[in-house]
C-alpha cells in the first residue's frame, strides 16, 4: 500500500478536499515569449478560443516560483464570494 501512495503523490498531490494539483503538460515558450497549451487541456478546461485568463504568480525569497490561470468570470465570482460580505458591511 505504501508504493501505491509513494506513485500517486509524485503524479498528483491531493488534499481534504479532492482537489487534485498534478502536471498537465509541459510546454516551451517561443522567442516572442509565446506559449500554447496542448488542445487537450483546453478542452479539459473549457477554455475557448477569446476566453480571457488572470495570470496569477506566487513569489518565494523574492523570486515567482508559480504561474497560474484562471479564467476571467471564475476570478469575478472568486472575488465576489470573498468581498461581498465586507462591502455589505461598509455599505
Amino acid at each position: 500500500m505504501k508504493k501505491k501512495q509513494e506513485t500517486r503523490s509524485r503524479s498528483a498531490l491531493t488534499n481534504k478536499t479532492n482537489a487534485v494539483c498534478k502536471v498537465e503538460s509541459v510546454i516551451s515558450v517561443d522567442e516572442r515569449g509565446q506559449m500554447v497549451l496542448p488542445k487537450e487541456l483546453r478542452e479539459k478546461a473549457g477554455i475557448k478560443a477569446g476566453d480571457k485568463l488572470a495570470v496569477t504568480s506566487w513569489e518565494k525569497n523574492g523570486e515567482v516560483c508559480c504561474i497560474t490561470l484562471i479564467k476571467v468570470e471564475d476570478m469575478v465570482e472568486m472575488v465576489k464570494v470573498q468581498l461581498g460580505p465586507i462591502l455589505k458591511e461598509i455599505l
